[in-house]
């Protein structure tokens, strides 16, 4: 299936998305896309001919839990109204705690990698097994970037990929972003994954942009593609033609003019580097004992099953550690301390973000002191929920806390928290009626 040069589509840029020339497919987050009608940009470009693959980011198959069947049915649902060729999702786990640990349910609201230890295999596929029986479509999975590493790892990222691969015939989506990510904040090198992974796996492929700051890279995809990251790509394609390359921007969105440049580029680095796979075959045939190819040899490892017991092992471990990252407890044993901190940070102020987006009214009620008031309950408080449920536990934290000084921004969020607290929402004539007095008052 070749899917060609792709964008990543997101209603901030769906105009400009539609304008581009020579885009061959789109990629749309699945959870983004209401199950029974699509966005009118969407359906323009699919009258097009321009295939449209939805990409799940809530289904945290590397969990210690089974996949949930509500997610799995909401994600099919998708694929069968977009008509799609394939679904994707990621190798991570997005949640922890529950039933089998005895302990609360934790969110993390982000991706977070999954132990390379044969106990983490089994259990990935295992839930992949299960999503793939219960989609319409294929499926392919995307490695993730992680500011932090797991001790006593048993798998390199290239060998838990072939491993996966071999056990359960699932596609692989390759983030070369993510590949330089864990470049820089792991030393894992990009090429030596490139040589251990089934290249000829791949679905398609990732490419965005990020920013290092303090030795730290941190995938933003909010800035431009760099470098390092086409230098991994063009390593890539050296060795495979991929089915089909993916830009992705999810902030800071620029004007399509230069959404377009970033495109170019990619198409130019694809080109480039399928000059040099040809001179890599010459050298490797001029020279076949010289060591270089790919380094898995004949194939993928000897496939050491866990042991028992390995979802309950994966599931202490994995809780552990979200919940030294979200709830304050102390850092699992043998992790970088400083790195947990950071990635601490991190979730908590992507919360903050994903919180103002979903909730934009609430930096509207509290102005400058929203981010201050939001990232001291985040300390107190893990994510249990979803993104609105953080929105109005927040809201009631506050009100119920002491409330604000202001009494006109107190009014509002109170009115704000009861319009979505309640079993349904008020009436059009209480909201007039609200809305009148607050003009009123001197809101």
């Amino acid at each position: 299936m070749k899917l060609g040069i792709g964008i990543g589509w997101r209603p901030e840029i769906a105009a400009e998305v539609e304008a581009l020339t020579g885009i061959d497919w789109v990629e749309a987050v699945a959870e983004n896309i209401c199950a029974d009608h699509l966005p009118g940009s969407l359906v323009r470009l699919r009258e097009r001919g321009v295939t449209v693959v939805p990409h799940g980011v809530s289904l945290g198959l590397g969990g210690a839990d089974r996949p949930d069947a509500g997610r799995l049915a909401s994600l099919a649902a998708r694929a069968e109204l977009l008509g799609t060729p394939l679904v994707t999702e990621h190798i991570a786990f997005v949640r922890a705690g529950g039933p089998l640990t005895a302990t609360p349910r934790l969110e993390a609201g982000h991706l977070l990698p999954v132990p390379r230890t044969w106990d983490a295999l089994e259990v990935l596929c295992e839930n992949v097994r299960i999503a793939q029986d219960s989609l319409p479509v294929p499926l392919a999975l995307e490695n993730i970037a992680a500011l932090i590493s797991w001790p006593d790892e048993e798998l390199t990222e290239g060998q838990f990929l072939a491993e996966l691969v071999e056990r359960t015939g699932v596609r692989l989506l390759i983030d070369v972003a993510n590949l330089h990510t864990n470049h820089v904040n792991r030393g894992e090198d990009p090429a030596k994954a490139l040589d251990e992974l089934p290249v000829e796996a791949i679905a398609y492929v990732h490419v965005a942009g990020g920013v290092e700051k303090d030795g730290v890279w941190h995938d933003t995809h909010a800035h431009p593609v760099t470098a390092p990251v086409l230098d991994v790509l063009a390593e890539l394609r050296s060795r495979v033609d991929p089915p089909g390359v993916l830009l992705e921007r999810d902030d800071a969105f620029p004007p399509g003019a230069e959404l377009a440049a970033e495109l170019e580029t990619i198409r130019g680095t694809l080109r480039a580097a399928a000059e040099l796979k040809t001179v890599r075959g010459t050298l490797r045939a001029a020279a076949p004992d010289s060591g270089a190819g790919n380094s898995r040899g004949a194939g993928p490892l000897a496939g050491k099953p866990a042991a028992p017991g390995a979802r309950d092992r994966t599931a202490v471990a994995q809780t552990a550690l979200l919940s030294s990252l979200v709830a304050g407890t102390p850092a699992p044993e043998g992790f970088d301390h400083r790195r947990l901190r950071v990635q601490s940070r991190a979730l908590a102020a992507k919360r903050a973000d994903v919180v103002a987006k979903v909730a934009p009214e609430l930096p509207r009620i509290l102005g400058d002191g929203y981010r201050a008031a939001f990232l001291d309950y985040a300390r107190a408080r893990p994510m249990s929920g979803g993104y609105r449920r953080d929105a109005l536990d927040f809201a009631e934290r506050i009100l119920i806390s002491g409330g604000l000084a202001d009494p006109v921004a107190q009014r509002r969020l109170t009115h704000w928290w009861e319009d979505r607290s309640g079993p349904r929402p008020p009436r059009r004539t209480a909201r007039l009626v609200r809305a009148a007095r607050a003009v009123l008052v001197g809101k």
